[in-house]
């Protein structure tokens, strides 16, 4: 859970910058699914170059179930820069994908 939290911080902080200088944007699509205990996933992007998309599904270890994460982010630093960034999480933390 905490790299949940951690990470939904580090989009904040790194989109905000995006989103403050440019505060006309607009959402251009936003898709949610929500299937319970089966998982979810949505995506999302903004008419200034954000784009985020992230999938869950519950996954059995030992005893207890996780939840395993799989997404990617895109945004346009203020320098002009395109970022962008793919990772998993799962029940050994979050791995960025280079």
């Amino acid at each position: 859970m905490k790299f949940v939290i951690v990470f939904v911080a580090l989009i904040a902080v790194c989109s905000g910058a995006a989103i403050s200088s440019d505060a006309e944007a607009t959402v251009l699509r936003d898709n949610r699914k929500n299937d319970g205990i089966n998982g979810y996933e949505f995506n999302f992007e903004t008419s200034n170059g954000i784009n985020r998309n992230e999938a869950g599904v519950l996954k059995p270890v030992g005893e207890v179930n996780v939840i395993t994460v799989s997404g990617d982010a895109s945004w346009i630093a203020p320098d002009g820069t395109p970022v962008n960034f793919k990772f998993t999480a799962d029940e050994n933390g979050f791995h960025p994908i280079a």
